[in-house]
């Protein structure tokens, strides 16, 4: 899949429009970020693997660090100033990039290098640069405020352009929808090659099917793959980027795909899989524009209560429960997340929404309506951690609802959690992982490997 450099002109068109109906925004300003910068690992002068600053990407597509990037609002003519390397360069680069070609790389108006910033910016004579300065909801860091030589002879305004910006990253455009499908679709294929070809490999095998299949340059995070024991439930959640060769999408898909290492779920692992299965295909068959995603955690935690309760591991009233907020023991991360070019992408809460404060709840990502063309995470989980079951048994409100002795019977299970990306729209959703969901399918794909491949590996507690 190529991407074309139209996708960041679109974007840069949605911001304009954005801030031209900005009353605050006034005639001749200028939109000006800064990219990210290259860097070596501490004090060596080993370079890693350069991934561009999100914002700047999501603008201009630029591949190369230490650049900078403006958009006249009124006439969206877009400027990049690319570092001036040395002529030294050259002898272990080859020719070095002209101005001319990076217009050309990135179809942008002008190129100009970057120490001559200050000069080209004071003859277009804004009447206002707007930075980016804005906290990310879910890291609690903020982003880094453009700055070069001379930069204090402009009037800056550095509270404008975040929430705007922001906000346009939270709808995605056609052509993003078209990037994030791909790349799911590859996600989701890798997934289904290691149950097909699972060993001690799981993470190789991933990885070499989204390099050689679809063209990824890096991972956007380590491999979660995590075990324990023969017959243990395995988790594997890798998280692709797909990076073609000069046309660049740093968008990304999370899945989370749950295997058995024997190939077969034990009786407990079948029941806390189907309790999380169920919980999940009610949220997506609930999910659609005008919902409060606050709603669907809520929903996912009532469905898993009742389930719980049918295993016999809670007793008592189900609403009662909810009041109680016990589902948080079993399922104390939020519900899913924004996606998009961050695993767990920006406008999860705009300035004037609060966070709630509630077990589980304080660890929703965002609690807004959903709305057309939102791409978010579907992901309850449903798990046994010692250090939450023993405190809800030590808590008279919560510990009238748990039977203890059931419950230490499924200490030893662990966790599940089923991840799905979805669109959201006005009729529903649109599912954008297709990866085996049901254990029967599961089972199946794994049992028809081990026909293929030979017998699946067998774990035990030293490995």
């Amino acid at each position: 899949m190529k991407i074309s450099m139209d996708v960041f002109k679109e974007n840069r068109n949605r911001l304009c429009d954005r801030l031209s109906n900005n009353p605050e925004v006034p005639r001749g300003a200028i939109v000006l970020l800064q990219g990210g910068e290259s860097e070596t690992r501490y004090c060596s002068d080993h370079e890693p693997l350069f991934r561009q600053e999100s914002y700047f990407h999501w603008l201009f597509g630029v591949e190369e660090p230490d650049f900078y990037g403006a958009i006249e609002v009124d006439s969206r003519k877009t400027i990049l100033f690319p570092p001036k390397l040395p002529d030294s360069y050259a002898v272990w680069m080859g020719r070095l990039l002209s101005a001319e070609d990076f217009r050309h790389r990135y179809d942008v108006d002008e190129v100009y290098f970057a120490d001559s910033i200050k000069d080209i910016l004071t003859g277009r004579t804004p009447s206002v640069l707007l930075t980016l300065y804005g906290k990310n909801t879910d890291s609690g860091k903020y982003s880094k405020e453009a700055v070069f030589p001379g930069i204090g002879s402009f009037n800056l305004n550095n509270t404008i352009l975040h929430p705007e910006i922001s906000e346009c990253r939270v709808f995605k455009s056609d052509k993003e929808l078209e990037i994030l499908r791909y790349v799911n679709k590859i996600s989701s294929d890798a997934h289904k090659a290691n149950l097909t070809y699972f060993a001690c490999s799981a993470f190789s095998i991933f990885k070499n099917y989204c390099q050689f299949m679809g063209g990824m340059r890096a991972m956007s995070y380590t491999c979660i793959c995590a075990r324990h024991e023969e017959g243990s439930m395995i988790v594997i959640t890798p998280f692709i980027k797909v990076v073609m060769v000069l046309k660049t999408g740093n968008n990304s898909m999370e899945l989370q795909e749950f295997v058995t290492s024997n190939g077969k779920f034990t009786p407990e692992q079948r029941q806390v899989y189907q309790a999380v299965y169920d919980a999940s295909r009610a949220v997506l068959a609930a999910c659609r524009a005008g919902v409060s995603w606050m709603d669907m955690h809520k929903l996912a935690e009532k469905v898993e209560l009742e389930a719980l309760k049918t295993m016999g591991l809670v007793q008592g009233n189900v609403d009662a429960m909810m009041e109680a907020r016990l589902g948080a023991v079993f399922m104390p991360h939020g519900l899913g997340h924004f996606m998009g070019i961050d695993t767990h992408d920006v406008g999860g809460y705009p300035e004037v929404t609060e966070r709630p404060t509630e077990a589980g709840l304080r660890s929703l990502r965002t609690v807004r309506i959903l709305q057309p063309r939102m791409v978010i995470t579907v992901e309850p989980g449903l798990y046994f951690i010692d250090t939450l079951l023993d405190a809800a048994l030590q808590n008279p409100v919560q510990s009238q609802f748990l039977v203890r002795e059931v419950i230490d019977r499924f200490r030893g299970v662990g966790g599940v959690r089923i991840e799905d990306d979805i669109v959201v729209n006005e009729e529903g959703i649109e599912l954008l992982t297709c990866v085996p969901r049901t254990v029967e399918e599961i089972e199946k794909v794994m049992a028809d490997a081990k026909k293929s491949h030979g017998s699946l590996p067998q774990f035990t507690s030293k490995q």
